[in-house]
This record gives structure tokens, C-alpha cells and sequence, in this order.
């Protein structure tokens, strides 16, 4: 795997680079206002905040899958003093306690962490965090009437993608079928999307895409085909452009302009997964995704640390799309 190495030296680097760190506590009362990050959450401080520091531990643990003789034990070594029996319970305990912290964007990656590891020596540890993620989602899906359908954390169809596909790895169908629900009733009956207005100024998702990806994983094949073409009819042509086009991206440090960056690349995990059901213009897709990993690749490593704290999780997912 060619960058291997060198995402893992930056996870590794950035998870133990412990400020800035963005909290989102809300304190409960004047003896709560102690926000030091390894404290507040004993596994997930580092690479600026909570939901960074689950997806980018995510990217070391699949590091360690795909190319363990390239990434050497420094993962293995981060990894270890974090993902412990007490770590997590800590964790699992706060999000007990707050029902509405990282949801739903955090949970999924968190989610998706525990997948990972459901094989390693880390697997019993995290057990109760994917334990309580799964109680959070089945009580928090039949109260959200509508998805959030913009471009950033709330966004309902990523989360649900990748809550879908973790749940499916842990064995809970409960969960499962609760999400598959939940996207028919939310995007089922969607037509005629209009992608003249994306991307918005700091989205890292395109909704569309997003939307597009979590029904390829709910629907049976056939039926994907044709939700597609009606849901995005004509992508590949004329119609649907800006979701092949580098977005425009800054390298300046800025958090929320960074986020431009994000999105050309899962852009490109996204045109990867859905390219197969539209096999006539399969190619043009995955010339679109292809020219926009080539155009942010640098920054996943190279550029300031408001880029490099998070982008190796989703070059990941656009690499082994």
C-alpha cells in the first residue's frame, strides 16, 4: 500500500499532539468545567477532538490490517495506551450520560473503531463503547422525523452508511434493520436531486453522494439502479458536473476552509462505491473521483495540522473504495 507509512507516522503524530483540542463539553454545573483532554476523555484526546481522535485511531487500526509490515508498532503502541478496559468505559460512560454528545457523526466512527478491532487484542475493551452506541441509535432513530441533509457532522446519510456497515460487522441486526428502515423512510421516495447548489462553503460530504452511498447498502441491487437514476438522473453527463470537479481548497489553516478538502475525497470514496450501477458512464466517475484524490493527496500529509488531524481517514475510505 503506497502511503501506508506515512499515514500511520501522521496518525500516530497527531493523536499525540494533545492542543489544540476542541472539547464540545457542556458543563453541567460549576465542578464541571474541567476540560483537559485527557482527563475528559482518556481514549479519545488528541487530533483536536472527540470524533478526530475515534476515526483517526479507526485509520491506524486498518493500517495495521491492510499493511502491517509497513507501519511498524508505533500504531500498535498508540493504540494500546489508549483502547484499555478503563479508557472506554470512561467513554462509554460519558456518552451514557449525554445522549446527544458526537451524535451522529462521532457514533459512527466510533462505531466503525470497534468494527475494526472486533479481531484484535483490543476487542473486549471496546465491546461496552459499541454496546452503548447501538442502545444511543435505536433510541435516537424513531425520534428524528426528518435527516439533516447538509454538508457537514450532522449530516444523517453518512452516519447511517457508516453505522450500517459497522453493525453489520459486529452481528447487530437490530441495528441494522433499524438504519435500513430509517433510510427508506428518509430517502426512499427521493427524486430529481438538484446538485447546482453543492457544495456549500465548508462541506466535507456531498449530500448528494452521501445520500446516494447509504441507499447503495440498503437497497438490493436492482432497486439501487433504478433509485439512482432517478434520484441522480443523467450523473456522468451534463446534469450533475460539480460532483466530479475539484472543489476549490485552502491550505491556510483554516478549520472550517479546510473541510473543502474533505470533500474532494469522499467525493471520490463515494463515485467509487456507486460507479458500479451506472456501468455506462462507470469510467467517467471514477475519472471524476481520481482527479480529485490527485488534486488534495499533499494536504493528507503536508498541510497544516487543521488538514492533517483528520484527512488519513478519509483517504483511506477513498483508497479502498
Amino acid at each position: 500500500m503506497k502511503y501506508a507509512a506515512a499515514w500511520a507516522d501522521l496518525a500516530c503524530e497527531v493523536l499525540e499532539t494533545p492542543y489544540p483540542y476542541g472539547t464540545a463539553h457542556a458543563s453541567q454545573g460549576p465542578d464541571d468545567v474541567d476540560v483537559t483532554p485527557d482527563r475528559l476523555h482518556p481514549a479519545f484526546h488528541g487530533s483536536y477532538d472527540w470524533h478526530s481522535s475515534a476515526h483517526m485511531q479507526w485509520s491506524l487500526v486498518r493500517l495495521l490490517t491492510l499493511a502491517p509490515d509497513q507501519v511498524g508498532r508505533r500504531p500498535i503502541e498508540v493504540l494500546d495506551r489508549r483502547l484499555t478496559p478503563d479508557a472506554i468505559a470512561t467513554e462509554a460512560a460519558y456518552l451514557r450520560e449525554r445522549p446527544s454528545y458526537e451524535r451522529p457523526y462521532g457514533w459512527a466512527w466510533a462505531a466503525m473503531l470497534v468494527a475494526a478491532t472486533r479481531k484484535t487484542q483490543w476487542a473486549d475493551a471496546l465491546t461496552p463503547l459499541g454496546d452503548v452506541i447501538a442502545d444511543l441509535v435505536l433510541a435516537w432513530l424513531p425520534k428524528q422525523a426528518y435527516p439533516v441533509r447538509h454538508g457537514v457532522h450532522l449530516n444523517s446519510a453518512f452516519a447511517l452508511a457508516l453505522l450500517h456497515e459497522a453493525y453489520g460487522e459486529l452481528a447487530r441486526a437490530d441495528v441494522v434493520e433499524a438504519i435500513r428502515a430509517r433510510a427508506l423512510q428518509w430517502f426512499g421516495s427521493d427524486t430529481a436531486y438538484d446538485t447546482r447548489f453543492e457544495p456549500s462553503g465548508t462541506d466535507f460530504l456531498s449530500p448528494a453522494l452521501s445520500e446516494a452511498e447509504l441507499m447503495r447498502r440498503v437497497l438490493p441491487d436492482a432497486e439501487f439502479v433504478s433509485w439512482l437514476s432517478a434520484f441522480l438522473p443523467g450523473l456522468g453527463g451534463d446534469a450533475h458536473q460539480r460532483l466530479l470537479e475539484v472543489p476549490v481548497t485552502d491550505d491556510t489553516g483554516d478549520g472550517q476552509l479546510a473541510h473543502l478538502s474533505g470533500l474532494a475525497l469522499s467525493r471520490a470514496w463515494q463515485l467509487r462505491t456507486i460507479a458500479p450501477a451506472l456501468s455506462d458512464v462507470a469510467e467517467v466517475l471514477r475519472a471524476g473521483a481520481d482527479r480529485q484524490v490527485d488534486a488534495v493527496l499533499p494536504t493528507v500529509t503536508d498541510g497544516d495540522f487543521m488538514s492533517t488531524h483528520w484527512l488519513v481517514s478519509f483517504a483511506l475510505l477513498a483508497d479502498q473504495a
